[in-house]
């Protein structure tokens, strides 16, 4: 037998202030159809003045484990993606926890950007399967408007706020593909590429948090390159191909991207869940939050085989595959 990290329960959550694209046309030198065009993106969603990212992540991880049939005392940690923290520190996980009435287990945050969830997932599995938890919530959670340059019109209207939220459990399989379950996980990270997309502030260079930069064109090529290779590396360690794939549910940066991506691999593209145009670039919520908005369609049957994949700044990127 061997131990594999089922999905138990999805959920999220996003603010309730709407930002369409026409906001921007107020503002600076874009159009609605310009931002479309090139990003596939319509509206997003911006955080309440007060709303910190643990705010959010503590909104997702509730509805996850409301249709989980859990509770917080079934929990036995939390592993929160977020390049968004709510402080330097203590980990903003710990704040959910504490929201969560939780005073048991772990909490704790990982930072790998836009593939943080990612990462996440990949570090809550490697717990579950090594014994040290049966059930872990792993949520992403981002307020990318509080690091946004609002003058430079490249970036600003790329992003948005959220969360989503995954409850993972352990049960047993055979150690086969046809397990339920995550069936390989592929994380990778490149510092040479760091200046690709990065935020210019920080603790221990100029003591602020900074607003994001990005030179997006060599982001995009890198993107579709990194992206495909991690998922065709994904499937190939659970013994699967792209054939045997029901859903890919990608990194939700930009329509482009994700389409090129897809064709690159031969999925076509009714096989890809999208939520970018309603949701923007939320980062390492992206992931779990067209997760939980199919799920709660009804979108994915048990035996489903679903690839995620993501990149952000680093550069670093991944790819999970599960079976629903």
């Amino acid at each position: 037998m061997t131990l594999r990290s089922v999905v138990r329960g999805t959920g999220h959550y996003l603010p309730e202030r709407v930002v369409p694209n026409s906001w921007f046309e107020e503002r600076l030198d874009t159009t609605d159809d310009w931002i479309r065009t090139r990003t596939g993106i319509e509206r997003r969603h911006f955080a309440a003045e007060g709303q910190a990212t643990s705010d959010m992540g503590l909104r997702a991880a509730r509805a996850a484990l409301d249709r989980a049939g859990l509770g917080p005392d079934d929990i036995d940690g939390i592993v929160l993606a977020t390049s968004t923290p709510d402080h330097t520190f203590p980990a903003s996980a710990t704040m959910i926890q504490y929201g969560l009435g939780m005073t048991h287990g772990f909490a704790y945050d990982v930072q790998a950007v836009c593939a943080g969830f990612v990462f996440a997932l990949a570090n809550a599995d490697a717990m579950i399967r090594g014994g040290m938890a049966r059930r872990v919530l792993v949520i992403g959670s981002e307020t990318f408007s509080r690091i946004m340059d609002w003058s430079d019109r490249g970036t600003c209207v790329l992003f948005g706020d959220g969360a989503g939220a995954v409850v993972l459990e352990a049960q047993n399989g055979e150690g086969t593909s046809d397990d339920r379950g995550i069936l390989a996980s592929d994380l990778n990270s490149d510092g040479q590429y760091r200046e690709l997309l990065y935020v210019d502030g920080g603790v221990s260079t100029t003591g602020t948090a900074g607003q994001l930069r990005m030179q997006g064109n060599l982001v995009f090529r890198h993107a579709v390159e990194k992206l495909a290779k991690t998922a065709h590396v994904a499937l190939d360690k659970a013994g699967l191909t792209p054939a045997d794939v029901a859903w890919l549910v990608p990194h939700q940066a930009n329509a482009r991207i994700i389409t090129a991506t897809a064709q690159k691999m031969g999925l076509p593209m009714d096989k890809v869940i999208l939520t970018v145009a309603d949701h923007g670039n939320t980062s390492a919520a992206s992931i779990p939050l067209a997760l939980s908005v199919a799920d709660g369609q009804g979108r994915f049957s048990p035996g489903d085989v679903i690839l995620t994949e993501a990149i952000g700044g680093g550069l670093s990127w991944g790819s999970v595959v599960l079976r629903w």
